[in-house]
C-alpha cells in the first residue's frame, strides 16, 4: 500500500535551545507533518524561515517562556484553529489544529499538573475535560483525525519503567488515567500501543540520574487517531536516537505512518 501520511509529534522543550537538532531531524525524517510542543517562544520568535528553507509551512500558537505548540507541514495547513475555542479565558498556548493531507491534525501540550492536590493538578483535569468537549463539539469519530502531543499521562503500568515507584505520582494517578480514558472514549486509538504491546517503550526520560541510558522512562507522548485512520497505520516508532547526545530534549519524537484509504 502506498504511504499516505507520515506524522510525528515531539516535545522539543524549547525550540530556541533545540533549533539545530529539530531542523536536522526534520530534514532527515521528512514527515508530512510534525506536531511540536513546548516551543517556549512567541510566534514572532519562532524560526519560520529556517523551517521554510526545508520546505515546511508552519502554523503557530506560541507563548514566551512557557508552553507553545506548532504544526510544521509540507503541505500548507488549512483551517487553522488555536486554543480550545470554548470561551474560557485561558492564556496558556496549548493546542493548535489544522487540516493536512485530508487529515485533521491536532498538536496538544497537556498540562503537567505538578502534584495531586494542587491547583495545577486541578487545572490539568479540567483541561482534559475541555479537550474532550472540544472534540465532541467540533469533530466526529468517523472523520480522519489525529490528536498528537505530550499528554503528560502514562496510560497504563506498562508505560512506566517502575510502576510501583510511580504509583500515585503525577502522570500515573487514577484521576489522570481516568481522564485519558474519557478522552479516548470519543473514538480514539493509541496507535503506537496498538502496534507495540511490549513493555520497555518510553518517550520521556528525566535528565537526571542517567535515566535515559538505563531506560528509566515513561511513555507520555502519544498519537491518538480515530478508528478509520488508525486502521490504516502501517508503522509506529519512538525515535530514541533523537534523545541522544548533548542539548537533547528530554522527549523523543513519536513517528507514525498511515497508508492510503481504499
Amino acid at each position: 500500500m502506498p504511504l499516505a501520511m507520515k506524522l510525528a509529534t515531539w516535545n522539543v522543550n524549547s525550540i530556541r535551545a533545540r533549533q539545530e537538532r529539530a531542523l536536522a531531524w526534520l530534514g532527515a525524517a521528512r514527515p508530512d507533518a510534525l506536531c511540536l510542543q513546548e516551543t517556549k517562544v512567541g510566534d514572532a520568535d519562532f524560526p519560520v524561515e529556517e523551517f521554510r528553507a526545508l520546505g515546511y509551512h508552519v502554523a503557530l500558537h506560541g507563548q514566551r517562556t512557557y508552553n507553545g505548540v506548532a504544526i510544521a507541514s509540507l503541505e500548507e495547513p488549512r483551517d487553522v484553529v488555536r486554543g480550545l475555542d470554548d470561551g474560557d479565558d485561558d492564556p496558556q498556548a496549548r493546542l493548535i489544529a489544522a487540516t493536512v493531507g485530508g487529515v485533521r491534525v491536532i498538536s496538544a501540550y497537556c498540562p503537567n499538573g505538578q502534584a495531586p492536590g494542587t491547583d495545577k493538578f486541578a487545572y490539568k483535569l479540567r483541561w482534559f475535560e475541555r479537550l474532550s468537549a472540544y472534540l465532541t463539539r467540533r469533530h466526529r469519530p468517523d472523520e480522519p483525525l489525529a490528536l498528537c502531543g505530550d499528554f503528560n499521562v502514562a496510560p497504563e503500568p506498562i508505560d512506566v519503567h517502575d510502576p510501583q515507584a510511580w504509583e500515585g505520582q503525577t502522570m500515573c494517578t487514577l484521576d489522570e488515567r481516568a481522564a485519558w480514558r474519557r478522552l479516548c472514549g470519543f473514538g480514539l486509538v493509541d496507535v503506537y500501543r496498538a502496534r507495540h504491546p511490549e513493555p520497555g517503550r518510553y518517550s520521556w526520560w528525566d535528565y537526571r540520574q542517567l535515566a535515559f541510558p538505563f531506560n528509566k522512562g515513561l511513555r507520555i507522548d502519544h498519537v491518538l487517531a480515530t478508528e478509520g485512520l488508525a486502521s490504516r497505520c502501517i508503522a509506529a516508532e519512538i525515535d530514541r536516537e533523537a534523545r541522544k547526545g548533548k542539548q537533547a530534549s528530554d522527549h523523543a519524537p513519536v513517528v507514525v505512518e498511515f497508508a492510503t484509504a481504499h
